[in-house]
Protein backbone atom coordinates (compact mmCIF):
# COMPACT_ATOMS: atom_id res chain seq x y z
CA UNK A 1 0.00 0.00 0.00
CA UNK A 2 1.72 3.13 -0.94
CA UNK A 3 0.23 6.05 1.39
CA UNK A 4 -0.22 7.39 5.20
CA UNK A 5 0.08 5.39 7.84
CA UNK A 6 -0.76 5.25 11.89
CA UNK A 7 -0.34 3.34 14.58
CA UNK A 8 -3.43 2.93 16.97
CA UNK A 9 -4.26 0.06 19.54
CA UNK A 10 -0.93 -1.51 18.26
CA UNK A 11 -2.57 -2.03 14.85
CA UNK A 12 -1.31 -0.08 11.75
CA UNK A 13 -3.34 1.57 9.93
CA UNK A 14 -3.27 2.89 6.09
CA UNK A 15 -4.51 4.76 4.22
CA UNK A 16 -3.94 4.10 0.30
CA UNK A 17 -4.56 7.30 -1.95
CA UNK A 18 -5.53 6.44 -5.47
CA UNK A 19 -5.23 9.18 -8.34
CA UNK A 20 -6.99 9.46 -11.66
CA UNK A 21 -5.27 11.17 -14.40
CA UNK A 22 -7.66 11.87 -17.02
CA UNK A 23 -6.82 11.00 -20.47
CA UNK A 24 -4.89 12.98 -22.71
CA UNK A 25 -5.88 14.94 -25.75
CA UNK A 26 -3.24 13.35 -27.92
CA UNK A 27 0.34 11.88 -27.46
CA UNK A 28 3.15 9.50 -28.82
CA UNK A 29 3.19 5.93 -27.43
CA UNK A 30 5.93 3.47 -28.01
CA UNK A 31 4.87 -0.07 -25.83
CA UNK A 32 3.90 -2.69 -27.89
CA UNK A 33 0.72 -2.56 -26.27
CA UNK A 34 -1.44 0.23 -24.84
CA UNK A 35 -4.98 1.63 -24.76
CA UNK A 36 -6.05 4.77 -26.44
CA UNK A 37 -9.17 6.86 -24.84
CA UNK A 38 -10.88 10.20 -26.08
CA UNK A 39 -10.32 12.55 -23.40
CA UNK A 40 -13.12 12.92 -20.87
CA UNK A 41 -14.04 8.99 -21.28
CA UNK A 42 -16.24 7.65 -19.66
CA UNK A 43 -17.10 10.70 -19.75
CA UNK A 44 -18.56 12.52 -22.90
CA UNK A 45 -15.29 14.59 -24.44
CA UNK A 46 -15.37 18.58 -24.74
CA UNK A 47 -16.13 20.32 -27.81
CA UNK A 48 -13.46 21.87 -30.24
CA UNK A 49 -10.85 19.23 -29.92
CA UNK A 50 -8.02 18.38 -32.64
CA UNK A 51 -6.12 15.56 -30.71
CA UNK A 52 -3.14 13.28 -32.84
CA UNK A 53 -1.83 10.00 -31.03
CA UNK A 54 1.21 8.71 -32.79
CA UNK A 55 2.73 5.22 -32.09
CA UNK A 56 5.75 4.29 -32.85
CA UNK A 57 7.24 0.89 -33.09
CA UNK A 58 10.78 -0.84 -34.14
CA UNK A 59 10.34 -1.60 -37.92
CA UNK A 60 9.04 -4.69 -39.09
CA UNK A 61 5.79 -3.95 -37.01
CA UNK A 62 2.72 -2.86 -37.62
CA UNK A 63 -0.43 -2.42 -35.13
CA UNK A 64 -3.80 -4.26 -34.31
CA UNK A 65 -6.34 -1.56 -33.19
CA UNK A 66 -9.58 -3.09 -31.26
CA UNK A 67 -12.68 -1.36 -30.35
CA UNK A 68 -14.03 -1.45 -27.16
CA UNK A 69 -16.49 1.58 -27.20
CA UNK A 70 -17.04 4.35 -29.71
CA UNK A 71 -19.69 6.58 -30.00
CA UNK A 72 -19.24 10.10 -31.78
CA UNK A 73 -21.30 12.74 -33.04
CA UNK A 74 -22.40 11.39 -36.64
CA UNK A 75 -19.74 12.96 -39.48
CA UNK A 76 -19.30 16.15 -37.57
CA UNK A 77 -17.03 14.40 -34.26
CA UNK A 78 -14.55 11.44 -36.22
CA UNK A 79 -11.65 9.79 -35.58
CA UNK A 80 -9.22 9.05 -38.40
CA UNK A 81 -6.51 6.42 -38.09
CA UNK A 82 -3.59 6.63 -40.88
CA UNK A 83 -0.85 3.70 -41.84
CA UNK A 84 1.82 6.22 -41.39
CA UNK A 85 2.40 9.10 -38.94
CA UNK A 86 1.83 12.06 -41.61
CA UNK A 87 -1.10 13.93 -43.43
CA UNK A 88 -0.36 12.56 -46.30
CA UNK A 89 -0.07 8.47 -45.09
CA UNK A 90 -2.99 6.27 -46.21
CA UNK A 91 -6.41 6.48 -44.54
CA UNK A 92 -7.07 3.07 -43.01
CA UNK A 93 -10.16 4.24 -41.39
CA UNK A 94 -12.61 7.07 -41.01
CA UNK A 95 -14.57 6.67 -37.86
CA UNK A 96 -17.78 8.31 -36.93
CA UNK A 97 -21.60 7.47 -34.68
CA UNK A 98 -22.53 5.63 -32.43
CA UNK A 99 -21.65 1.84 -34.39
CA UNK A 100 -18.46 -0.40 -32.78
CA UNK A 101 -16.32 -0.42 -35.98
CA UNK A 102 -14.14 -3.48 -36.74
CA UNK A 103 -10.73 -3.71 -35.93
CA UNK A 104 -8.39 -2.12 -37.80
CA UNK A 105 -4.41 -3.31 -39.24
CA UNK A 106 -1.82 -0.59 -39.44
CA UNK A 107 0.04 -2.19 -42.12
CA UNK A 108 3.24 0.30 -41.02
CA UNK A 109 5.57 0.29 -37.83
CA UNK A 110 3.97 4.43 -37.52
CA UNK A 111 0.41 4.41 -37.32
CA UNK A 112 -1.75 7.86 -36.35
CA UNK A 113 -4.64 8.82 -34.92
CA UNK A 114 -6.70 12.03 -35.45
CA UNK A 115 -9.50 13.33 -33.58
CA UNK A 116 -12.06 16.07 -33.76
CA UNK A 117 -14.79 17.26 -32.57
CA UNK A 118 -17.20 20.30 -33.18
CA UNK A 119 -18.71 22.71 -30.74
CA UNK A 120 -21.85 20.95 -29.97
CA UNK A 121 -23.63 17.14 -29.25
CA UNK A 122 -20.65 16.15 -27.21
CA UNK A 123 -20.54 12.35 -26.79
CA UNK A 124 -18.74 9.65 -24.84
CA UNK A 125 -16.15 9.28 -27.30
CA UNK A 126 -13.73 5.66 -27.59
CA UNK A 127 -11.74 3.55 -25.72
CA UNK A 128 -9.41 1.20 -27.86
CA UNK A 129 -6.65 -0.93 -26.83
CA UNK A 130 -3.64 -1.88 -29.20
CA UNK A 131 -1.26 -4.52 -29.96
CA UNK A 132 1.79 -4.63 -32.08
CA UNK A 133 2.49 -7.50 -34.74
CA UNK A 134 4.87 -8.85 -37.22
CA UNK A 135 4.84 -7.88 -40.51
CA UNK A 136 5.54 -10.84 -42.58
CA UNK A 137 5.80 -11.09 -46.55
CA UNK A 138 2.96 -13.03 -48.15
CA UNK A 139 4.30 -16.30 -50.61
CA UNK A 140 6.84 -15.97 -53.14
CA UNK A 141 4.82 -16.28 -56.57
CA UNK A 142 7.96 -16.87 -58.28
CA UNK A 143 8.88 -18.74 -60.82
CA UNK A 144 5.87 -17.79 -62.60
CA UNK A 145 5.40 -20.25 -65.34
CA UNK A 146 5.64 -18.94 -68.63
CA UNK A 147 5.23 -14.67 -67.74
CA UNK A 148 7.20 -12.44 -64.76
CA UNK A 149 6.20 -10.88 -62.16
CA UNK A 150 6.80 -7.43 -61.51
CA UNK A 151 7.81 -5.61 -58.17
CA UNK A 152 9.91 -7.56 -55.15
CA UNK A 153 8.46 -6.25 -52.54
CA UNK A 154 5.75 -8.88 -51.18
CA UNK A 155 5.43 -7.37 -47.85
CA UNK A 156 1.69 -6.12 -46.23
CA UNK A 157 0.06 -3.81 -48.37
CA UNK A 158 2.63 -4.14 -51.08
CA UNK A 159 1.15 -4.79 -55.34
CA UNK A 160 2.52 -6.81 -57.16
CA UNK A 161 1.29 -7.23 -61.04
CA UNK A 162 1.68 -9.79 -63.63
CA UNK A 163 2.81 -10.29 -67.57
CA UNK A 164 3.19 -13.05 -70.05
CA UNK A 165 5.24 -13.68 -72.52
CA UNK A 166 4.17 -13.18 -76.16
CA UNK A 167 1.61 -15.91 -77.06
CA UNK A 168 0.32 -17.01 -73.95
CA UNK A 169 -2.43 -15.49 -72.06
CA UNK A 170 -2.81 -14.06 -68.62
CA UNK A 171 -5.82 -15.96 -66.44
CA UNK A 172 -6.92 -14.31 -63.27
CA UNK A 173 -6.10 -10.99 -61.87
CA UNK A 174 -2.86 -9.12 -63.12
CA UNK A 175 -2.63 -7.39 -59.70
CA UNK A 176 -2.58 -9.01 -56.38
CA UNK A 177 -1.92 -6.66 -52.97
CA UNK A 178 -0.52 -8.86 -50.02
CA UNK A 179 -3.47 -8.45 -47.01
CA UNK A 180 -2.85 -7.36 -43.66
CA UNK A 181 -4.08 -9.33 -40.45
CA UNK A 182 -2.55 -12.96 -38.80
CA UNK A 183 -1.94 -14.92 -42.12
CA UNK A 184 -0.41 -13.53 -45.12
CA UNK A 185 -2.22 -14.06 -47.97
CA UNK A 186 -2.93 -12.26 -51.49
CA UNK A 187 -6.09 -10.68 -51.96
CA UNK A 188 -6.42 -13.14 -55.14
CA UNK A 189 -5.74 -16.47 -56.45
CA UNK A 190 -2.17 -16.27 -58.31
CA UNK A 191 -3.21 -15.47 -61.80
CA UNK A 192 -1.42 -18.10 -64.78
CA UNK A 193 -0.46 -17.88 -67.95
CA UNK A 194 -1.70 -20.26 -70.56
CA UNK A 195 -1.66 -20.97 -74.35
CA UNK A 196 -4.96 -21.30 -75.49
CA UNK A 197 -7.11 -22.92 -78.33
CA UNK A 198 -7.52 -20.21 -80.70
CA UNK A 199 -8.06 -16.10 -80.74
CA UNK A 200 -8.17 -13.53 -82.49
CA UNK A 201 -4.77 -11.64 -82.94
CA UNK A 202 -4.03 -7.94 -84.24
CA UNK A 203 -0.52 -7.52 -83.49
CA UNK A 204 2.05 -6.94 -86.34
CA UNK A 205 3.81 -9.74 -85.11
CA UNK A 206 3.81 -12.18 -82.33
CA UNK A 207 3.86 -16.13 -81.47
CA UNK A 208 1.00 -19.00 -81.54
CA UNK A 209 1.45 -21.76 -79.20
CA UNK A 210 -0.55 -25.42 -79.37
CA UNK A 211 -2.54 -25.40 -76.40
CA UNK A 212 -1.12 -26.31 -72.95
CA UNK A 213 2.26 -25.26 -74.33
CA UNK A 214 5.46 -25.70 -72.77
CA UNK A 215 3.06 -29.13 -72.11
CA UNK A 216 1.49 -31.57 -75.02
CA UNK A 217 -1.54 -30.64 -76.38
CA UNK A 218 -5.10 -32.68 -75.76
CA UNK A 219 -6.88 -34.58 -77.68
CA UNK A 220 -9.98 -33.75 -79.96
CA UNK A 221 -9.07 -29.87 -80.12
CA UNK A 222 -10.39 -27.51 -83.10
CA UNK A 223 -9.05 -24.39 -82.69
CA UNK A 224 -8.86 -21.29 -84.88
CA UNK A 225 -6.58 -17.85 -84.95
CA UNK A 226 -6.91 -14.97 -87.29
CA UNK A 227 -4.68 -13.20 -87.34
CA UNK A 228 -4.81 -9.56 -88.65
CA UNK A 229 -2.14 -6.91 -89.79
CA UNK A 230 -2.87 -3.49 -91.04
CA UNK A 231 -4.02 -3.42 -94.95
CA UNK A 232 -0.80 -3.15 -97.22
CA UNK A 233 1.09 -5.72 -95.44
CA UNK A 234 1.02 -9.99 -95.89
CA UNK A 235 2.17 -12.01 -93.16
CA UNK A 236 5.21 -14.20 -92.81
CA UNK A 237 4.42 -17.63 -90.94
CA UNK A 238 7.46 -19.79 -89.81
CA UNK A 239 7.30 -22.83 -87.56
CA UNK A 240 9.58 -23.02 -85.15
CA UNK A 241 8.35 -26.06 -83.56
CA UNK A 242 6.27 -28.74 -85.09
CA UNK A 243 5.66 -31.93 -83.69
CA UNK A 244 2.54 -33.55 -83.99
CA UNK A 245 1.03 -36.92 -85.02
CA UNK A 246 1.01 -37.45 -89.10
CA UNK A 247 -1.67 -37.15 -90.65
CA UNK A 248 -4.31 -37.09 -88.06
CA UNK A 249 -3.26 -33.81 -85.92
CA UNK A 250 -2.78 -31.05 -88.32
CA UNK A 251 -2.43 -27.48 -88.67
CA UNK A 252 -4.31 -25.44 -91.06
CA UNK A 253 -3.57 -21.93 -92.85
CA UNK A 254 -5.50 -19.88 -95.35
CA UNK A 255 -4.90 -16.81 -97.19
CA UNK A 256 -7.98 -15.30 -95.66
CA UNK A 257 -10.10 -14.25 -92.75
CA UNK A 258 -12.46 -18.03 -93.11
CA UNK A 259 -12.29 -21.44 -94.60
CA UNK A 260 -13.55 -20.36 -97.86
CA UNK A 261 -10.18 -18.62 -98.18
CA UNK A 262 -7.23 -19.84 -101.06
CA UNK A 263 -5.30 -22.68 -98.63
CA UNK A 264 -2.14 -21.71 -97.95
CA UNK A 265 -0.79 -25.18 -96.97
CA UNK A 266 -1.09 -27.97 -94.31
CA UNK A 267 1.42 -28.80 -91.94
CA UNK A 268 1.64 -32.02 -89.30
CA UNK A 269 4.58 -34.68 -88.56
CA UNK A 270 7.83 -33.40 -87.89
CA UNK A 271 8.95 -33.11 -90.81
CA UNK A 272 11.50 -30.25 -91.66
CA UNK A 273 10.52 -26.56 -90.25
CA UNK A 274 8.57 -24.93 -93.20
CA UNK A 275 7.74 -21.02 -93.86
CA UNK A 276 5.14 -19.34 -95.99
CA UNK A 277 3.51 -15.88 -96.50
CA UNK A 278 0.10 -14.77 -97.74
CA UNK A 279 -0.99 -12.13 -100.67
CA UNK A 280 -3.47 -10.82 -98.03
CA UNK A 281 -3.40 -9.01 -94.18
CA UNK A 282 -5.42 -11.81 -92.87
CA UNK A 283 -5.13 -15.05 -92.40
CA UNK A 284 -7.10 -18.15 -90.68
CA UNK A 285 -4.93 -20.98 -88.91
CA UNK A 286 -6.48 -24.13 -87.74
CA UNK A 287 -5.01 -26.80 -85.65
CA UNK A 288 -7.13 -30.29 -85.35
CA UNK A 289 -6.18 -32.98 -83.40
CA UNK A 290 -7.79 -36.71 -83.06
CA UNK A 291 -8.55 -38.94 -80.29
CA UNK A 292 -4.66 -40.51 -79.80
CA UNK A 293 -1.48 -39.31 -79.63
CA UNK A 294 -0.75 -35.41 -78.80
CA UNK A 295 2.35 -33.05 -79.28
CA UNK A 296 2.97 -29.84 -79.64
CA UNK A 297 3.93 -26.70 -81.88
CA UNK A 298 5.50 -23.15 -82.19
CA UNK A 299 5.04 -20.84 -84.62
CA UNK A 300 5.57 -17.15 -85.73
CA UNK A 301 4.62 -14.75 -87.68
CA UNK A 302 5.56 -11.20 -88.73
CA UNK A 303 3.28 -8.52 -91.08
CA UNK A 304 5.84 -7.20 -94.15
CA UNK A 305 5.49 -5.67 -97.00
CA UNK A 306 8.81 -4.49 -98.60
CA UNK A 307 7.31 -3.63 -102.11
CA UNK A 308 4.40 -4.80 -103.88
CA UNK A 309 4.42 -7.64 -105.86
CA UNK A 310 3.45 -6.87 -109.72
CA UNK A 311 4.06 -9.83 -112.28
CA UNK A 312 2.39 -10.18 -116.14
CA UNK A 313 0.38 -12.89 -116.91
CA UNK A 314 0.27 -14.01 -120.68
CA UNK A 315 -3.42 -15.33 -121.49
CA UNK A 316 -2.53 -16.37 -125.26
CA UNK A 317 -0.21 -15.51 -127.90
CA UNK A 318 -2.10 -12.43 -129.04
CA UNK A 319 -2.95 -10.66 -125.77
CA UNK A 320 -1.41 -10.14 -122.55
CA UNK A 321 -2.60 -8.83 -119.27
CA UNK A 322 -1.43 -7.31 -116.73
CA UNK A 323 -2.38 -7.66 -112.52
CA UNK A 324 -0.95 -6.39 -109.51
CA UNK A 325 -1.35 -8.51 -106.89
CA UNK A 326 -1.82 -7.36 -103.01
CA UNK A 327 0.78 -9.06 -101.98
CA UNK A 328 4.55 -8.59 -100.52
CA UNK A 329 7.88 -9.93 -101.34
CA UNK A 330 9.49 -11.22 -98.47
Amino acid sequence: CLGRGWMWNFKYFCVCLFVCFSAQCGGGMSDFSGVILSPGFPGNYPSSLDCTWTIKLPIGFGVHLQFLNFSTETIHDYLEVRSGSTETSTVIGRLSGPQLPASLFSTTHETSLYFHSDYSQNKQGFHIVYQAYQLQSCPDPRPFRNGFVIGNDFTVGQTISFECFPGYTLIGNSALTCLHGISRNWNHPLPRCEALCGGNITAMNGTIYSPGYPDEYPNFQDCFWLVRVPPGNGIYINFTVLQTEPIYDFITVWDGPDQTSPQIGQFSGNTALESVYSTSNQILIKFHSDFTTSGFFVLSYHGKCDKLNIFTVYTDRWRKTRHKSIGCFF
